[in-house]
């Protein structure tokens, strides 16, 4: 479905309250599914557009030609920030965000604080089409741990131009393993991580009563406006966007 919905955060260039998503499932298949149907929608749109694969977003010349690059999160720091995160402790995390000037709080896990780094040190650098792949399982509850490796999931971001257009799982289907990641999220809410999914026992209900393996995804449609139409602010793209108060 193609939705307007509402989520109790800031507003800055990239970012407003209100905005409009495209959110589905696919039954019977998983992420990998989903790369392939991210990426064949999007440069299918820019070639329709445009009649190329290739269009400029202020001034960088961006190339939608499918077979995007894919990057596990541990490898993205690598590669752009120069910081190998493998096996490092909490501690040694915390250590590397204070050397690096990232502020965090005493709530975030060795997952968050990855994802923290990632968030500061990688993402701007994005600029052609990359889906981020391979999440630490601590911040996503709701999608299916790896089939082969440990304490990450089967989830990707995209990214393009800097910014981030779209997210999807492998769903976690299983009701026992989802009320586990629930327990572990309200862990985390206590110790003070207000982005932590809380308890949702109708959820639960719902995977006992049987969900097939399935795939989902979500795409932020104002922001990929913004990326086809050259646009730095997501408030020129928004019909009627909610505006701070001048007091």
């Amino acid at each position: 479905e193609l939705s307007r919905v509402f989520r109790n955060e800031g507003i800055d260039k990239e970012n407003n309250p209100e905005f409009t998503l495209l959110e589905l499932y696919h039954a019977y298949t998983d992420f990998y599914g989903m790369m392939e149907l991210t990426e064949t929608l999007i440069s299918f749109l820019v070639k329709e557009l445009y009649n190329t694969y290739k269009i400029t977003y202020q001034e960088e010349e961006i190339d939608f030609t499918p077979s995007w690059q894919r990057l596990s999160m541990l490898d993205a720091i690598k590669k752009y920030a120069g910081l190998d995160l493998a096996d490092k402790t909490r501690d040694e995390l915390v250590k590397i965000c204070k050397d690096l000037e990232i502020e965090i709080d005493e709530s975030m896990g060795q997952g968050k604080l990855i994802e923290w780094i990632f968030s500061k040190k990688v993402e701007h650098q994005l600029i052609q089409p990359t889906f981020i792949i391979e999440h630490p399982l601590e911040i996503s509850p709701l999608a299916k741990i790896h089939r082969n490796k440990e304490n990450v999931v089967e989830r990707f971001e995209l990214f393009i131009a800097g910014k981030e257009l779209g997210n999807a799982f492998s769903e976690l289907n299983d009701p026992i393993e989802q009320r586990k990641r629930f327990e572990m999220q309200a862990e985390l809410r206590q110790k003070g991580d207000e982005e932590a999914q809380p308890l949702d026992e109708d959820f639960i209900t719902a995977l006992e009563y049987g969900m097939p393996p399935t795939g989902g995804l979500g795409i932020g449609i104002d922001r990929l406006i913004m990326l086809l139409t050259d646009t730095i602010n997501i408030r020129d793209v928004i019909l009627f966007p909610l505006m701070r108060p001048k007091q």
